[in-house]
């Protein structure tokens, strides 16, 4: 038949569909082209009885977009529509069994749509009706014209509600297997009514430069066409993340190359239509032919771009994540989550737990007198994830309540607040402890009642150096002691710096004579709790806070127990955090807004046993690590101040010990 001319009538156009209709009958399956360009054999029409029919799937690739499902099968073209359904379902608005048009009249029955092979067939006949144009019909090839237009995506799926069968896979082959966990699907389109008029479909506008074939060479002739681009943007929190796939007709290699501005990928011996456009993210995406083959440009103009491939059909996929907003803290992924970690939303509450088999928690601070982002604090230990700590004296950056980390005290008790800690082997403990150092020797015991850099005369003071900070004074002796020792390791007058992790021992020699004063002298000095806090003897981290939110499953606020005072800020509706075990685990949990009793209520509706807050409002952060494109994550949506200290999570390296956990 000759070539279709694009003056042709209507009359004309028809005449070589009914003519194409009725060779049929004796024609066998057809290679498919689209702009001249020859396609994979996976696109051969196929003659079902004395039909010649295309699988649904093919469709998107002369510009239909569809719906491939046998109970509701739908082809947008432009204005018009075609819906078939094989029987009428009751209740549902929907419309009856056979075909159905939208947008114009059917006056010529269609057979209907066939399943071969796992794929959904129509006939050609419903393509002529929608207006699809045809290049040329020729005993070996059937060439479409290539559309202007490409639909972003298939249409949704059916608002029916599925038989228990098995839905027929979108392409003649086994279900796609990713090199790779495949991310997030593309976007459906919005469902259309039925049976009003559909909105216009959303597309990808291509446009065409200047086109030229491959040359052509006859020892190396083009191996795989690249035949769809379908693009894909999401937007989490201020992150986004664009997908563009690649559609390949066959296998092919490819080349990477990253450039300032985005990135570049050649495919060597691959056939296309040179094209450029501009994506809805903004990037630029320009399809270039070479000699080699061809060259696809990506502009991302910042970002972070990974590329993988997809087989069944083939494809490389890019996803380009971009941070749009810097002001805002960027999310979690919920779908890529470290081993061991588990995200649970129950509305505004957000709860991170985490195996206490693979992570040990531990209190990490700051250096003496200053204060840090908890996503530092982490990175600081080589943590997965971290939670604020304590209350603290903004000014100072010192905390005001219990602060154990390795089994050193490094503030003292308040003796009121609910308290966490953490044992060796990752068990946690909930309570109302009183640790104090304790000195012996053949004098018998005394008790530091001060831990501070800043000693007074009359008291024992207890620090944990840290290699800045300054500790004694003239007239008092300063003894470097380790904690479970029982020799003093050194004995300084006047002031020093200790160095950090040692424990110091400030004095007034004539107020406590009994005190060794050289080194080598016997001394013994342990943190010791009280009897009735029996479980808290094998505690190796400690953190007070407060209030105690849930105690066994229960909410358990008493502010009045622990001295909290409601009528002030500390008891205000803001951005809450708090450290408590769900199902066996310790779980880091953030409240977007809230009181504490309408915190502990969540909390404890959710399942969590117990829980303790910690410092909110400004300083709530709940930090993981990875996140989109590695940018980190965070369960609090605004930034806060930064902290003295931090729970920290950190992997465990096997065999644990409580001497390997000090480290």
């Amino acid at each position: 038949m000759a070539r279709m001319q694009s003056k042709q009538g209507k009359n004309g156009r028809r005449g070589l569909w009914l003519t194409l209709l009725v060779l049929a009958a004796s024609a066998a399956a057809r290679p498919v082209a689209i702009g001249g360009v020859l396609q994979s054999a996976a696109l051969e029409t196929r003659v079902l009885g004395v039909v010649e029919s295309i699988a649904v799937w093919t469709l998107p690739r002369v510009g239909v977009s569809v719906r491939n499902d046998p109970r509701d099968v739908r082809l947008v073209y432009g204005a018009r529509e075609l819906r078939y359904r094989p029987t009428e379902v009751r209740g549902t608005g929907l419309a009856g069994a056979g075909w159905t048009a939208v947008g114009f009249s059917l006056t010529t029955p269609l057979p209907a749509p066939e399943v071969v092979n796992g794929s959904l067939h129509i006939s050609l006949q419903a393509l002529q009706l929608l207006g699809v144009r045809l290049l040329s019909d020729a005993p070996d090839v059937l060439d479409f014209a290539a559309p202007a237009v490409i639909p972003i995506s298939t249409l949704p799926p059916s608002p029916v509600a599925p038989p228990p069968t098995t839905p027929v896979p979108t392409a003649p082959v086994a279900s796609p297997t990713p090199t790779r966990p495949p991310l997030t699907e593309l976007q459906p389109l919005p469902t259309l009514p039925s049976p009003v008029q559909p909105p216009a479909i959303q597309p990808i506008i291509v446009q065409p430069i200047a086109v030229q074939p491959l040359p052509t060479n006859p020892t190396l002739p083009a191996l795989a066409h690249l035949d769809t681009v379908r693009v894909s943007r999401t937007l989490h929190r201020k992150v986004e993340v664009q997908r563009v796939v690649l559609e390949l007709s066959a296998p092919a290699a490819y080349s990477l190359v990253r450039e300032k501005t985005g990135l570049s990928v050649t495919l060597p011996r691959v056939s296309a239509t040179a094209s450029a456009q501009e994506l809805p993210s903004g990037d630029q995406l320009s399809i270039e032919l070479g000699e080699a083959g061809t060259t696809v440009r990506l502009n991302t103009g910042g970002g972070t771009s990974t590329l993988f491939t997809l087989d069944n059909p083939d494809r490389v996929v890019i996803d380009t994540t971009t941070q749009l907003d810097t002001s805002v803290p960027p999310p979690i992924d919920p779908e890529a989550l470290p081993a061991g970690v588990t995200y649970r939303q129950k509305g505004g509450l957000h709860l991170l737990s985490f195996d206490a088999a693979l992570y040990q928690p531990r209190v990490v601070s700051a250096p003496s007198g200053k204060a840090s982002d908890v996503a530092g604090l982490v990175r600081g230990v080589g943590g997965v994830a971290g939670v604020n700590g304590g209350y603290f004296d903004p000014g100072s950056a010192l905390p005001v309540d219990l602060v154990v980390a390795g089994g050193l005290m490094t503030a003292p008790s308040l003796e009121r607040r609910a308290t966490i800690g953490f044992t060796a082997q990752g068990g946690t403990l909930f309570g109302y402890p009183k640790p104090r150092y304790l000195l012996g020797g053949a004098f018998g015991s005394l008790t530091v009642n001060s831990v501070s850099s800043k000693p007074r005369p009359d008291l024992l003071t207890a620090f944990v150096g840290n290699g800045s900070t300054p500790v004694g004074a003239d007239n008092l002796t300063t003894l470097y002691v380790g904690l479970g020792g029982s020799t003093v390791l050194s004995a300084l007058t006047g002031r020093v710096t200790p160095p950090a992790g040692t424990l110091t021992v400030t004095f007034d020699p004539a107020r406590f004579p009994q005190l060794p004063r050289t080194a080598g002298q016997p001394l013994k000095t342990t943190l010791s709790w009280r009897a009735d806090d029996a479980p808290w003897n094998t505690a190796l981290d400690a953190l007070s806070a407060g209030p105690l939110l849930v105690q066994a499953g229960q909410v358990a606020l008493n502010p009045a127990r622990e001295m909290f005072d409601t009528g002030t800020n500390l008891w205000r509706a803001t951005r809450q955090v708090a450290l408590g075990v769900m199902g066996g685990q310790p779980t880091i949990a953030y409240f977007e807004h809230g009181t504490p009793e309408s915190f502990a209520a969540a909390l404890a509706g959710a399942g969590v046993r117990d829980a303790v807050r910690l410092d909110s409002g400004s300083s709530a952060t709940a930090y993981l690590t990875g996140g989109y494109a590695n940018l980190g994550a965070y369960l609090n949506t605004v930034w806060s101040r930064p902290v003295p200290n931090a729970i920290v999570f950190v992997p465990r390296t096997p065999p644990v010990s409580p001497e390997l956990s000090r480290r």
